[in-house]
Order: C-alpha cells, then structure tokens, then sequence
C-alpha cells in the first residue's frame, strides 16, 4: 500500500471533486440497477462499488490528499442529516405502549453485542495479539516483558535489532 499522495488542491475543489465522485457512481449504479429491474437496490449498489473503487485506488495509487480532508469534512457535518429521522423514530417509540420496553430491550442488545465484537477485533488488531484478558500483569510479567523487549538502533544504513539481554 502506498502512501496517499500530496496535492495542493483548494478545499472548495476537493469539496466539488468528492461530491461528484459521490454523484456520479450513485447515478451510475442507478442505471444499471434500472436496466437490470431492480432500482431500489441502487443506493446499496453505489455504496459497494464506491467502496471498491476507493481500495483499489488505495492499493495501486495511493488516495490523493484532497480526498481524505474533504471526506473528513462531509463527514463531520453529515450527522445533522439524521436528526429529523431520530426524532421521529422517538416520537414513535413513546407510541409502542405496553411494548416500549420489550424494544428498547431488543434495540439496546442488538447494538451492545456488535459493538462489544467490534470493541475485542480493534483490541485484536491494534495490539497484534489475541489475548481479550483483561486481567493485569504481575510484577513478575511485567519484569519478564521489559527484559525481552526489543529496541531497534540505527547504525547508519545498517539497521539491527538488539535485544535488552544483548545490550
């Protein structure tokens, strides 16, 4: 994978740039989709081959600059949009009655099991081990773990690793 690239591209630019890639893949999985007759699988469509395409562009070229800070600008603003639609889905939830806590209780469990897995994979690849203990170390470990860590030192163009035992 390579490094994404430099650009100085205006932010204005990089604005209209993202939101026309973001267009014109939308509209173009909605023409297939219509051509195949299946129209409402469109947005679901657009989001998969907006997907595709922006790791293939990753891996081969690197994703330009420009992408990632009007991305993280869309991005930081976009959940406004989902303001009318969450106070509509509380209204209508104080309208479930006799049935309001049964789904609560189905809406709280469905969203703290896939965060919990979500939780333990980003613990596992973020640590590089697959150990979820949370219990701490004893002294005893952690004495162990610092006389086993390894430092790397750089020896001109000649890089080695030493082990603190070697030092």
């Amino acid at each position: 994978m390579k490094a994404s690239t430099q650009s100085k591209t205006p932010l204005w630019l990089a604005l209209l740039l993202t939101l026309a890639m973001v267009v014109i893949v939308r509209e173009s999985a909605l023409v297939i989709c219509q051509w195949i007759g299946i129209e409402k699988a469109a947005n679901i469509v657009g989001l998969v081959a907006m997907f595709l395409i922006l790791i293939v562009w990753r891996l081969i070229k690197g994703l330009p600059n420009w992408i990632t800070r009007a991305s993280n600008l869309l991005l930081v603003d976009s959940g406004f949009a989902f303001l009318p639609v969450s106070a509509g889905a509380g209204i209508l939830l104080f309208e479930l009655g006799d049935e309001f806590w049964g789904v609560m209780l189905t809406m709280i469990i469905s969203t703290l099991i896939p965060l919990w897995a979500l939780g333990l994979l980003a613990n596992h690849w973020l640590s590089g081990t697959a150990n979820t203990d949370t219990k701490p170390l004893t002294d005893t470990q952690n004495t162990a773990n610092q006389q086993t860590t390894t430092s790397v030192r750089d020896h001109g163009s000649d890089n080695s690793i030493i082990t603190d035992k070697q030092k």
